[in-house]
C-alpha cells in the first residue's frame, strides 16, 4: 500500500515537472521582413510558472539583462556571447534589455502567468525607452501585448 502511495507520488511529481516549457530566445542582429535590426525572437513570451527561458546569441555581441522583474524574482544578467537560462518562478513581468544594443531599440518582455508588477513596468519602461535611439515604439508594441484579466 505504501508503495502504491508513494509511485502515485513520484508520478504526479513527474507529470508536473515535464509540462514546463523551455522558451528559447534568439538574440540576433537582424530579424526577418518588418522586425529589422538587432532583435529578441521572440520579443514577447508569455509563459507559465515554473518555465525556463534560455537566450541563444545566434549572433555575436549580445547578451540579455533583466530590468524589472516579478517581485521576490532576482534580477539576472547573461554572459556576452553565452547560451543562459532563467528560471521562472515567480509570476509577473520581465522586462529586459541586450546592453550592448539598447540604444538601437533590443528589448523584449516576458510575462509568466499574471501581470502582478505591471503598474511598476509601466512606470520604469518610459526611462528604458528613454535610452532608446532607434526603435523606441518597440517596447511600447511590446507592452500592449501584456494580458490582464
Amino acid at each position: 500500500m505504501l508503495s502504491k502511495c508513494l509511485f502515485s507520488i513520484f508520478l504526479i511529481m513527474l507529470s508536473s515537472t515535464s509540462l514546463a516549457k523551455n522558451w528559447q530566445v534568439q538574440m540576433l542582429n537582424y530579424g526577418s521582413g518588418k522586425d529589422g535590426g538587432m532583435i529578441f525572437q521572440p520579443a514577447y513570451i508569455h509563459a507559465s510558472l515554473g518555465d525556463t527561458v534560455t537566450f541563444i546569441p545566434t549572433h555575436s555581441g549580445h547578451n540579455a539583462q533583466s530590468y524589472v522583474v516579478p517581485k521576490d524574482a532576482k534580477q539576472w544578467k547573461t554572459p556576452l556571447d553565452k547560451e543562459y537560462t532563467v528560471a521562472l518562478d515567480q509570476e509577473g513581468i520581465h522586462l529586459y534589455y541586450c546592453p550592448p544594443h539598447l540604444m538601437m531599440g533590443m528589448v523584449g518582455v516576458i510575462q509568466v502567468g499574471e501581470a502582478k508588477n505591471l503598474s511598476l513596468v509601466e512606470k520604469k519602461a518610459p526611462r528604458l525607452r528613454a535610452k532608446m535611439a532607434l526603435k523606441p515604439e518597440r517596447i511600447d508594441a511590446l507592452l500592449a501585448n501584456i494580458q490582464v484579466p
